[in-house]
């Protein structure tokens, strides 16, 4: 039995941010944003494959958007309304996928 996620605190929270680079509190969505910008479609199709293989592993999915070598990425956990450690895990990794590009 899997335990439901927890909404983590705003120092939580903003603890986690400080540590991630790029990554911004949306408060009306209750979510973290980043915008990420690659060299190329390739490199950022390469970025979303990775980032698309560990939301699946994790059974957590960003919301994101893309076009040509943007790629526009929302975290939240719908179950806590809010963001849980699963979300700082996914940004983690994205800022380290994102690094492997360069």
């Amino acid at each position: 039995m899997s335990t439901r996620p927890t909404q983590l605190s705003a120092d939580e929270r903003d603890a986690a941010l400080a540590a991630l680079d790029g990554w911004a509190y949306d408060a009306d969505a209750k979510a973290i944003k980043k915008d990420f910008r690659f060299e190329d479609f390739s490199a950022a199709w390469g970025f979303m494959n990775r980032a698309a293989l560990l939301a699946e592993k994790m059974d957590h999915h960003p919301e994101w958007f893309n076009v040509y070598n943007k790629v526009d990425v929302m975290m939240t956990t719908h179950d806590a309304d809010g963001v849980t450690d699963l979300d700082i895990k996914m940004a983690t990794a994205m800022n380290s996928f994102e690094a492997a590009t360069k």
